[in-house]
């Protein structure tokens, strides 16, 4: 069972986002949040597989609340929380700079209902929710204006050839069964890829993998 928690101030939303994800016979929302703090302490002491965060909230915003959250977590932790981040606009600035403290990955709040329990699912199995119409812009524009603010770092040469192959998966957006299926891997070979990518680049998570090979031009 896949125990998410709910942050939007909004308490129509948060009503109707809790009806639709309980209805899942594999989710349980276990609270409901009206702020980034109250977010914030009850994921500390809920412990929820995912939460479901609106960026947008009174006395902490979801971005802060993400990074506390994040923060928080044991490096290398795969059991830890994962946001997935709820955003009105297609084009959202603050969503840049939540790439940077973990969220794994993004939703409009119109998208389907079927999307939402989807990414849901998707996070808590430690993938990067990277849907085309909304995280590869987003991505491709973060990447853009940062790219000429460092040169390509020396980590890179660490990397087997094959390390790279999946790294450049990775920036397409593919979970590990799709990358084995691109590469012709074990799915089992493919996580310990990524693991090893991760602790190279001493990155966080996936999504984190993601906007290091946009930045670095491994997303072609």
């Amino acid at each position: 069972m896949i125990r998410v928690l709910i942050a939007d101030d909004q308490e129509m939303i948060r009503d109707g986002l809790a009806s639709l994800l309980s209805a899942a016979p594999d989710i349980e929302v276990v609270a409901e949040a009206g702020d980034g703090r109250e977010a914030v302490e009850l994921t500390e002491s809920l412990k929820p597989d995912v939460v479901v965060m609106d960026i947008r909230m009174p006395l902490m915003d979801g971005l802060a609340a993400c990074a506390e959250i994040m923060a928080g977590r044991v490096e290398g932790e795969e059991g830890g929380p994962k946001v997935l981040v709820l955003t009105t606009f297609d084009l959202d600035e603050y969503v840049y700079e939540a790439l940077g403290v973990g969220a794994s990955g993004f939703l409009l709040k119109d998208a389907p209902a079927a999307d939402l329990i989807a990414g849901v699912r998707v996070v808590a199995a430690g993938d990067a929710l990277l849907a085309p119409s909304v995280t590869r812009r987003l991505i491709g524009d973060f990447a853009r204006r940062r790219r000429h603010e460092r040169p390509r770092p020396t980590a890179l040469a660490s990397l087997t050839p094959r390390e790279l192959d999946v790294l450049r998966q990775l920036a397409r957006g593919l979970s590990n069964a799709e990358i084995a299926q691109e590469l012709f891997l074990a799915e089992q070979t493919v996580k310990t890829h990524v693991g090893h990518v991760l602790t190279k680049l001493s990155l966080r998570d996936r999504t984190q993998a993601v906007v290091y090979a946009y930045e670095n031009g491994l997303n072609s």
